[in-house]
């Protein structure tokens, strides 16, 4: 039965929680904590901090603890995947739709449309990132090692397509080195 309850809490959640992972914290709390009383507020406090701590989005890593508190593994597992499925589907029946009607006119507007903002929000989250916080030690008399490290990173991974991996971890020893 709390496979069941699993499945059908996470699912909505799921197909209901729009915003991304943190819009989707109020529903899980109120799912969780006031409906089904899986965990006290100060259980799921303490595991979404957790959750935050760990790599991936907060909202998986949240469907995967309270499933793997409430049902262990399996729990984990139908949570998690409950969580994933309606994005799944919906991504599907639209891709489904874009390779069935690419050649239409108005799909090929669309997604012409499209690029650009596309282009544009990601170019806007990368100059969020260039603040004071990310390049501190960036000024006159300053060493500027996270902005060599920038410039090198961007034109290895642009004009030299080297593996973003070896980027991370070259950045990451450089910084233990030198910072």
């Amino acid at each position: 039965m709390v496979f069941l309850q699993l499945l059908y809490v996470f699912f909505k959640i799921g197909l209901l929680g729009f915003g991304g992972g943190y819009a989707m914290l109020s529903l899980i709390q109120f799912e969780v904590v006031d409906h089904f009383n899986w965990m006290t507020i100060t259980e799921f406090s303490d595991m979404l901090a957790i959750s935050q701590m760990t790599p991936g989005p907060v909202s998986i890593n949240t469907a995967t603890y309270v499933g793997y508190s409430v049902a262990g593994v399996p729990g984990a597992i139908v949570a998690t995947v409950s969580l994933c499925l309606p994005s799944v589907f919906l991504m599907y029946l639209v891709i489904r739709f874009l390779f069935k009607n690419k050649d239409n006119r108005y799909v090929q507007y669309i997604m012409s449309g499209l690029r650009p903002v596309l282009g544009g929000l990601i170019l806007a989250a990368a100059l969020m990132l260039m603040n004071k916080e990310n390049f501190s030690d960036f000024g006159w008399g300053e060493h500027n090692l996270s902005v060599i490290i920038f410039v090198v990173s961007f034109v290895a991974l642009h004009f030299f397509k080297v593996n973003p991996m070896w980027l991370i971890a070259g950045s990451a020893l450089l910084g233990v080195l030198f910072m």
